[in-house]
């Protein structure tokens, strides 16, 4: 008796990766966060130090230092009636702490002491501001609160960035006394200190939060790897079982062997494309460039997405002169672009349009542009992440591993290029690869050295 085509799984032929974009341009040799991540908004801190906007508050974040304690207790100890903390970023300056009745009519802007300090890096003491060139046209000396007397040390960090000044003003002329200097520069220490433990802190923060990013990746991509290995490998057994128990027709036989095999070499490729990335993350990935025709190498990879294309009910072109020559690893290269195709295709709805275009300007460029679903803002920073996948792909249960678009930047990077993402929900999305331009002297049978 005849067996009937029962099919034990329909998995096994979901795509690899995930299409998502972004809006900057990747440059070789970039830093990356730990783990692939990428570092989340946040403010210049003193000093140009990156920091969290705001100790813990409520919501959990790190909030900076009160330095009015510092402030009063300069106040005190010189006896002014005005002390001040400010501290200096790229470009700007913010008082944080502040002591006395005129402190807070002052405009941070406006007190041209604070730089003169900071260049000084060592106590500045202006006896009488009024009768200083430097000074006396300042509105804290010529109006409100009428500042004459003013003295400031600034703040040095560890790495000898300054990161602000502590300093105390008076209404008349005067000098302060050995004891009161001395004691300004220890409080100028110590607000240092209290700055300096809040961007080691910041720091350490930001790599725990990236620690805990990485492992939610990790258990996501060892969960979406199980599904993706677990569903060919269920599907080859269930067929296995059917030929073991016969009766099948030849068509019928053959048919199943197709689907086995089909299933094994997706198997197969994701282990090769989990090998690929860990031998790029580990740069002992091997490339060996060559003078190549980037026309033909595009081409090849167009025509390798045709049959896809079809079946989707595509629209897909190449617009291309002949030829374009590049330094590049032919292998790696079509890779990377079958990936960019593989996406365009999966993201683009039944009969939408992908545009491939190849151009020499002199760097050498290749555009894949499509009218698929396009990528959500919130989104776009992320794509180049390790395993990472949108919420997008996932609600839509558009398969993949989160490797690719890694893979592919990573590739660019091994021929010192750039790669950059636009994309508009709902419209579509463009892919920019940028290539340098030969070396000079290179030839199809010189050695194959990287470029640059």
């Amino acid at each position: 008796m005849t067996a009937g085509p029962r099919d034990p799984s329909a998995g096994g032929e979901r795509a690899r990766d995930p299409l998502a974009g972004t809006d900057r341009p990747r440059e070789p040799g970039r830093q990356e966060e730990l783990g692939g991540t990428r570092a989340r908004a946040q403010e210049q801190g003193p000093g140009g130090a990156s920091v969290e906007p705001q100790e813990r508050g409520a919501g959990g974040v790190l909030v900076e230092p009160d330095l009015s304690a510092v402030a009063a207790s300069a106040a005190r100890a010189c006896l002014a009636p005005i002390a001040l903390v400010g501290l200096v970023g790229t470009g700007d300056r913010r008082l944080t702490g502040r002591a006395g009745a005129g402190a807070g009519a002052l405009d941070e802007e406006a007190l041209s002491f604070v730089p003169c300090t900071l260049e000084q890096r060592g106590l500045l003491e202006v006896p009488d501001a009024s009768a200083d060139e430097r000074f006396r046209a300042d509105p804290a000396v010529a109006g409100e609160p009428g500042v004459r007397f003013y003295a400031g040390v600034p703040m040095i960090g560890a790495r000898g960035h300054p990161l602000g000044v502590v300093c105390v003003m008076d209404h008349r002329p005067r000098e302060l006394s050995d004891e009161q200097r001395e004691t300004l520069r220890s409080l100028a220490g110590s607000a240092t200190a209290l700055l300096e433990m809040y961007r080691y802190a910041c720091r350490s923060d930001r790599i725990i939060h990236g620690l805990q990013e990485v492992q939610e990746l990790k258990d996501h991509f060892l969960s979406t790897v199980n599904h993706e290995l677990r569903t060919p490998l269920t599907s080859i057994r269930g067929y296995l079982q059917l030929l073991r128990e016969g009766g099948l027709d030849p068509a019928t036989q053959q048919r199943f062997l197709r689907v086995i095999e089909r299933n094994s070499n997706h198997i197969l490729g994701l282990i090769d494309e989990l090998l690929l990335v860990a031998s790029l993350n580990a740069r002992t990935a091997v490339f060996t460039p060559e003078l190549v025709d980037l026309v033909a190498l595009v081409r090849r990879a167009v025509d390798d997405a045709a049959p896809e294309a079809e079946r989707r009910r595509h629209t897909l072109r190449l617009h291309a002169p002949e030829p374009v020559t590049a330094w590049a690893d032919p292998r790696r290269l079509q890779h990377a672009l079958g990936h960019l195709l593989n996406n365009a295709l999966k993201f683009t709805p039944k009969g939408g349009t992908i545009e491939v275009r190849v151009t020499a300007d002199p760097a050498r460029r290749i555009w894949i542009r499509d009218t698929g679903i396009g990528i959500p803002p919130g989104d776009v920073e992320r794509v180049f992440e390790d395993f990472y996948r949108t919420p997008q792909a996932e609600e839509r249960g558009i398969g993949g591993t989160g490797m690719g678009l890694p893979v592919v930047d990573k590739i660019i990077q091994l021929h010192g290029g750039s790669i950059r993402i636009d994309s508009e929900l709902g419209k579509g999305t463009t892919v920019r690869i940028t290539l340098p331009v030969p070396p000079s002297g290179a030839s199809r049978s010189g050695p194959a050295r990287p470029p640059g």
